[in-house]
């Protein structure tokens, strides 16, 4: 009988050192909640564990600082907590895409803070995609290898509010390809013609950001309960507040189709014309 408890004793122990969570220091402290173990030494190394990108990226709530191997493409990432990004310590500058969807990120390219939100199946930004450099209304966006954009009235304050204005072509960066990075950052795309109709199906329109800040009134039907906040950035010849237009990177590099919205309705409203108007874009996680 008392080897029989004994044996469940340590069964129990040894069970739960399996799931438990180790901490190697001098200062008694408990490890951090997404480390299984977090280790304190002036004078030793660790073996990190190695990873996938994929299981990289599905570690919760990750501590800044948390390191790991990346056995993808052979490299260190650690978390840094500032950025909400894993940042790769070999070059100092690849960021694996947020963590976990609704969590903040910035774009590296140009320090730029973006809000993230899971409607369905996709993680969609917050905001309109502002990057690039601005050029004047009068001065057409070109293959350059710069991305270039268009705020209302040429007043960048325009874009830090409503996101920059892009062409067709400018926004996809001269691809045809539906669903292509384009002006995106690394590990988003451009909207889809499949994820804009998902997104009218699963939210029957609710799209708009609530109230008359930014909208004209009345705002009808507008609540934003899905958290996608879309904001009526107009386009180069009608200001902001009465309507807003979003590309799709469904196109043939003359005409493209988009999705709009207007201050007097909450239908979301389909359309197709000329690659050539400037217009919003969000951008879809991958």
């Amino acid at each position: 009988m008392k080897q029989s408890l004994l044996f469940i004793l340590l069964l129990l122990l040894f069970s739960r050192a399996l799931f438990a969570q180790i901490a190697v220091n001098t200062d008694g402290s408990q490890p951090d909640n997404s480390a299984i173990l977090d280790v304190k030494s002036f004078e030793k190394g660790v073996l990190v564990p190695r990873m996938t990108l994929d299981q990289i990226s599905m570690i919760p709530n990750p501590v800044d600082g948390l390191i790991v191997y990346c056995t993808t493409d052979h490299k260190f990432y650690a978390y840094t907590g500032t950025t909400y990004t894993w940042r790769d310590l070999m070059f100092g500058s690849n960021n694996i895409a947020p963590v976990l969807c609704g969590s903040p990120f910035i774009d590296n390219r140009d320090g730029k803070l973006y809000h993230t939100v899971q409607i369905g199946n996709n993680c969609w930004m917050k905001e309109n995609l502002n990057v690039g450099e601005r050029i004047d209304g009068t001065v057409s966006q070109t293959n350059n290898n710069i991305i270039e954009k268009y705020c209302y009235a040429d007043v960048e304050n325009n874009c830090t509010t409503y996101g920059g204005l892009y062409t067709w072509n400018e926004m996809m960066q001269y691809s045809i390809t539906e669903g292509v990075q384009g002006i995106c950052p690394t590990g988003w795309h451009v909207s889809t013609f499949d994820e804009w109709w998902y997104l009218n199906i699963y939210l029957g329109g609710d799209l708009k950001e609530l109230g008359t800040v930014h909208w004209a009134s009345p705002n009808t039907g507008a609540t934003n309960s899905s958290g996608f906040t879309a904001l009526p950035s107009g386009n180069m010849s009608t200001g902001p507040t009465l309507f807003t237009d979003f590309w799709i990177s469904h196109g043939s590099g003359t005409d493209a189709y988009y999705r709009e919205l207007y201050y007097n309705t909450a239908t979301l409203i389909s359309g197709a014309g000329t690659t050539s108007i400037p217009m919003s874009v969000r951008c879809v996680r991958n």
